[in-house]
């Protein structure tokens, strides 16, 4: 309900300020860009659906052989005790733990693409235990915002772009990116447990907060013990080693149970084009309306707007330039990444506009890409309280980016 409130919402605020272009400046330009932005976000919906179609198969086989070897069903049960407190509504050892924690760690090292396919399987184990199919249940809630808040140890490819753009130090928003993710996915986590009352003072998930706490302070620490030209390297090998670990560790699992590993990642694999088909219609929708409100120029004009009353209000107003990155996160990743890419092109990558703007590409999540595709997979159309909660995780990464970063680079 929430998804579609929004989609009104675009169209009707594009609709305004385009007449008001053409009416008032004469703008005749403004009705053909926005009816060409929704031919080609409907063609790059398409396009992401298909890249994903061979992604998903490769993935979906991959779980398949876990399901059937064991990892799966292991994974639930280490997890189980902290689990059952942020999911208290999946029964205990669940299977759909491992796959949550499986999407988790993809995510966490920047895999994007491993990251969705195993979204997605966790949806389906979810839905499985929703009493109600098209009402968003209490764990995917927590699951998608856990995704939406997008908590990042390894940001390779912002890192790349730096690298690219001539920054001097590519590496230096690793810990910065590090930080901020960390108080988006906690606020996140912090949001959904007051919506579901979560009790979070108990001592599993202090114990887990702790633990992360101290595991993302051991990061920061080897990483600043390294030479800058060593991070990226390093990085990207441990992301990479792990991957491919995961697989051959899933294979291995099945042969030690004796099972077809072939005709299990054939069974599981038939499932990727099935899944990629299912969620075309969702990224059409959400594309489009994000491309026309784009293409009508409100965002430049929504940018304006908090400029003059940063102003306004006497306040350092250094960040601005670097909002736009911030404002398109959540509805588009490639439209994020361009503004980032645009940002350093036009004040510098070592500006302070241009390492802000890649703290704020790796402080959040596309949340209404995820919200759209994880949702639309499996036919869930009453989100809840998973926007709000989503947006409010974002809100909280924004902040904490550009505090950290007048911290590190002011």
């Amino acid at each position: 309900m929430v998804l579609n409130y929004i989609w009104i919402a675009f169209f009707a605020i594009a609709f305004v300020v385009a007449l008001v272009r053409l009416v008032c400046f004469g703008d005749t330009e403004v009705f053909p860009s926005i009816i060409n932005s929704t031919f080609d976000s409907s063609k790059t919906a398409f396009e992401i659906s298909l890249g994903l179609t061979g992604v998903l198969s490769l993935w979906l086989g991959i779980m398949k052989i876990g399901e059937l070897g064991g990892v799966v069903n292991w994974l639930s049960r280490l997890l189980s005790p902290l689990f059952c407190k942020l999911f208290p509504d999946i029964p205990k050892g669940h299977p759909v733990t491992g796959s949550i924690f499986m999407n988790l760690a993809a995510n966490m090292l920047g895999l994007d693409n491993a990251a969705t396919p195993l979204g997605l399987k966790a949806m389906e184990g979810l839905q499985r235990l929703n009493p109600q199919k098209d009402t968003a249940s209490n764990p995917m809630i927590m699951f998608l915002v856990l995704n939406t808040s997008g908590l990042t140890l390894i940001p390779i490819s912002i890192m790349v772009y730096r690298a690219q753009l001539g920054a001097a130090q590519p590496t230096d928003v690793f810990v910065p990116i590090l930080l901020a993710t960390f108080f988006s996915t906690l606020a996140g986590i912090i949001a959904v447990s007051i919506y579901q009352r979560i009790n979070l003072l108990n001592r599993t998930i202090l114990l887990f907060l702790g633990g992360a706490s101290l595991f993302i302070a051991a990061i920061i620490y080897f990483f600043s013990t390294l030479p800058r030209e060593q991070i990226n390297v390093y990085s990207t090998t441990v992301a990479n080693v792990l991957l491919f670990f995961i697989i051959v560790g899933f294979i291995f699992a099945g042969v030690r149970r004796k099972v077809n590993v072939y005709d299990a990642f054939i069974e599981g694999a038939k499932e990727g084009f099935s899944t990629a088909v299912r969620i075309i219609p969702y990224l059409v929708a959400i594309l489009v309306g994000i491309g026309v409100f784009r293409a009508s120029g409100a965002m430049d004009y929504l940018i304006q707007g908090i400029a003059a009353l940063v102003d306004r209000c006497g306040m350092n107003s250094d960040f601005v330039g670097a909002l736009p990155t911030a404002l398109m996160k959540p509805l588009s990743g490639s439209g994020a990444r361009g503004l980032m890419v645009d940002a350093m092109s036009t004040y510098g990558a070592d500006s302070f506009v241009g390492r802000l703007s890649c703290v704020f590409q790796g402080a959040t999540d596309t949340t209404f890409y995820i919200l759209a595709v994880y949702f639309g997979s499996v036919g869930v159309v009453r989100t809840r309280h998973a926007v709000s909660c989503g947006l409010l995780a974002d809100l909280a990464g924004v902040i904490a980016a550009i505090f950290i970063c007048y911290l590190f680079f002011n």
